[in-house]
């Protein structure tokens, strides 16, 4: 812990700023706490607290801007990538939707104090086609705005964190070991929800193939469209005919969609997981028929090119 406060001491900017990078990057580096302490420190003109600012607020600006010109180039891609290595696969994307759907830009403020969001919002930001100028105003804003609170709060109870520092050093490696046994819980704990959240033994899916011959016959399926507004206007990708109905306005079109017609649902998320969860709220509303697009708008977009199938007699059987 000593050595960990000298590094602070000796090299209090350019710490905070690789942490800052790192963090906003998507690492798993605990930005904040370097921020707190070295915000402690320099009460004492250990470090330079105008010097630890800007590290930061350069860090939260290059982190971010990557995936900003990301979002802007490859757009609904990188948001895909973020979810599929995220503990929380599709929430991460959604709560990011709602927030940058409700506050615009000032949603790059919001993101930052919100875990999971901070990394999704910048990239989402330029896939939405936010101006580089606009981008750069409410990053450079958010970044003054957590770096200055985190300073603050360290240079506020510097005293409190010198003793908690202090009790650290001497506690020594078993510190570090329950602080590592902490967080292997916590990871697993998350490891835990996502497999649950990923069980679909009470969901039936729909091949793309078989969907488009079904789509083709006498009394085809109605298609629903359960991403929200704004991931339909990252990706423009649909299916013909299909309704645009979000999953927290499903309980509410149930008579619109209790006509007798199978349902089949989709989204553009990992593994399915607004399509998945958008059926259960349909079964759980009396609709018995539903089922889930398999691979979602990837695969029914990757089979756009093959020649309709016979439509199968059994493939709406319930």
């Amino acid at each position: 812990m000593n050595d960990l406060l000298e590094l602070l001491a000796r090299h209090g900017a350019a710490v905070v700023f690789l942490a800052t990078l790192a963090a906003r990057i998507g690492a798993p580096v605990p930005a904040v706490p370097f921020l707190i302490v070295a915000g402690g420190l320099s009460v004492g003109g250990q470090v330079s607290f105008v010097a630890v600012a800007l590290a930061a607020v350069l860090g939260n600006i290059l982190g971010d801007g990557v995936w900003f010109l990301a979002g802007r180039r490859w757009g609904y891609r990188v948001m895909r990538l973020l979810c599929r290595i995220s503990l929380s696969a599709d929430s991460c994307v959604k709560r990011s939707e709602s927030i940058l759907g409700r506050w615009g830009g000032l949603s790059l403020i919001a993101a930052k104090f919100v875990p999971g969001v901070s990394v999704v919002a910048p990239p989402m930001a330029g896939a939405l086609g936010m101006s580089n100028r606009r981008f750069l105003a409410y990053e450079t804003a958010a970044a003054l705005i957590w770096t200055l609170g985190f300073l603050l709060v360290g240079r506020l109870f510097h005293a409190a964190i010198n003793d908690v520092l202090a009790v650290l050093s001497n506690i020594g490696l078993g510190a570090l070991a329950v602080l590592a046994v902490a967080l292997i819980a916590f990871l697993a704990w998350r490891y835990h929800q996502r497999r649950m959240a990923r069980r679909t033994d009470d969901i039936d899916h729909m091949a793309p193939d078989d969907l488009r011959a079904a789509l083709g016959g006498a009394a085809p399926p109605v298609v629903v469209d359960v991403r929200t507004a704004q991931s339909r206007a990252i990706d423009a990708r649909v299916i013909p005919g299909a309704l645009h109905i979000e999953i927290r306005q499903l309980s509410d079109q149930l008579v619109l969609l209790s006509n007798g017609r199978p349902i089949v649902v989709f989204c553009d998320c990992p593994e399915d997981a607004s399509a998945i969860a958008a059926a259960r709220v349909l079964m759980a509303g009396g609709l018995p028929r539903v089922r889930v697009l398999a691979g979602g708008l990837d695969a029914w977009a990757a089979g756009e090119d093959k020649p309709l199938p016979a439509a199968p007699a059994a493939v709406w059987t319930t």
